[in-house]
């Protein structure tokens, strides 16, 4: 019921910025701006340009309100649009960057941790392995780190990841799936060699 008013909301705000009430478009955009500024900066690794990217994504967002159609959620369309902004800046660094994969390659073979969320809180809390994590997660291929970030971080749901990317389901969860394995592969050793006996489910982050 809740989301439902939520998107009665959005429409109601979204046609007022329609209709020249521009400050209704600060309104829209509050509740999604650490999502899209998150998700620019997992894709860029670098505040400042991320805080860019961001601004040039509710910007785009803003000249492009009219062209948002209510079949999907406002949501899901502005963190595409931070997305593809993202990604584009990334491009200019890095020309021969690709994020195409081949969703029907075999899966990963797991690494030593029967669950990749399977750390140890003692070994969480210390932030020289939070920095590992990132750099880990910095070294994914860009279209798994995509995945990784809206389905675990954002928590999106699959659907919502799949109509964000511009891919099917199925690649969703292949995706997920060897994210999490390449993840637990290049961090099992190094945690490992540091967990006690007793372990537990823990999030991301």
């Amino acid at each position: 019921m809740q989301s439902l008013d939520n998107e009665r909301n959005e429409a109601a705000m979204i046609a007022e910025v329609l209709a020249g009430q521009t400050e209704a478009f600060h309104e829209l955009i509050r509740p999604y701006e650490r999502s899209v500024y998150l998700m620019a900066l997992s894709l860029l690794h670098n505040e400042a340009e991320a805080e860019d990217a961001a601004q040039e994504a509710f910007i785009k967002a803003y000249r492009n309100l009219a062209r948002f159609r209510s079949e999907s959620r406002f949501s899901t369309w502005l963190i595409a649009i931070a997305l593809n902004e993202a990604r584009a800046r990334l491009r200019r660094k890095q020309p021969g960057l690709t994020d195409s994969i081949d969703d029907t390659e075999g899966p990963v073979v797991p690494a030593q941790l029967t669950d990749w969320r399977e750390i140890p809180s003692e070994t969480l809390e210390r932030q020289e392995v939070r920095s590992l994590i990132r750099r880990a997660l910095s070294a994914l291929p860009l279209a798994y780190r995509e995945v990784f970030v809206l389905r675990e971080l954002e928590e999106r749901n699959v659907k919502e990841t799949a109509e964000t990317l511009g891919i099917t389901v199925a690649s969703v969860k292949m995706r997920l799936h060897r994210a999490r394995m390449m993840l637990q592969k290049q961090l099992a050793p190094q945690l490992l060699s540091t967990a006690p006996q007793r372990r537990r489910r823990f999030p991301w982050f």
